[in-house]
């Protein structure tokens, strides 16, 4: 087995395993802690998590070669849409100890499991139980400005949520980062163009779009955006 870092992306590893499969990674900021069932591996001293690109977004945009991902150490994340924490733990691990994940879900078992399993050994997450379509109500446990919003949620309109949240918390020259899912936003369309249309409602919102990377085929119908104020 072999670990070294992605060439472009901080805190981000590639692990060839023995059987000379490749897969991504991150160091584990609870060692000896797995989040959704992933891998845990030791390198020289070191132990990292296998990153599953069907269990996340994030991490199949990545091997999709997007451009850019903003995520980096000490960064401050405002994470739409958390769920039981697989994507969002794993961005816990590329902000490290010094960084946050605030982590809005509006589902209470979904909360319930991140709070159990991911929230209470990762002292980087602050959970929050809201809905993401009112970002005023959760401003008392954001501290400051973002560094990046990274929004996966099941509502019709993706991006506008996304932009509303960005006008509260995210810092000037700051990021975003939107995983589409075109069903929830028009069945009736093809895929592609619900994804030129959730570009076009964050270009209005002044949003300078970097990349659009489809997901297949590791979510179907799915794109991720990569934007900048």
């Amino acid at each position: 087995m072999h670990v070294r870092p992605h060439p472009r992306f901080q805190q981000v590893y590639q692990v060839t395993l023995d059987d000379g499969a490749q897969r991504l990674a991150t160091r584990n900021l609870t060692p000896g802690r797995s989040v959704y069932g992933e891998k845990l591996v030791r390198y020289e001293g070191v132990e990292y998590r296998i990153w599953d690109a069907f269990r996340s977004k994030l991490a199949a945009a990545i091997i999709k070669d997007i451009n850019v991902v903003p995520v980096k150490l000490n960064n401050h994340v405002l994470y739409l849409g958390a769920a039981s924490g697989t994507t969002a733990s794993h961005v816990s691990d590329i902000v490290g100890e010094k960084g946050t994940v605030y982590c809005v879900e509006f589902a209470s078992r979904a909360i319930r499991e991140l709070v159990n399993n991911v929230c209470a050994y990762r002292l980087n997450m602050i959970p929050i139980l809201e809905d993401a379509r009112f970002p005023e109500k959760y401003s008392m446990f954001i501290r400051g400005k973002v560094d990046v919003i990274y929004c996966d949620i099941a509502q019709p309109e993706q991006a506008k949520i996304l932009a509303d949240n960005a006008d509260f918390y995210l810092k000037e020259s700051g990021w975003i980062m939107l995983a589409v899912k075109a069903q929830s936003i028009d069945v009736t369309k093809e895929p592609t163009e619900v994804y030129k249309q959730e570009v076009k409602v964050l270009e209005s919102r002044g949003f300078k779009i970097l990349d659009v990377v489809h997901l297949e085929p590791y979510d179907k119908a799915h794109a991720m955006i990569v934007a900048r104020t």
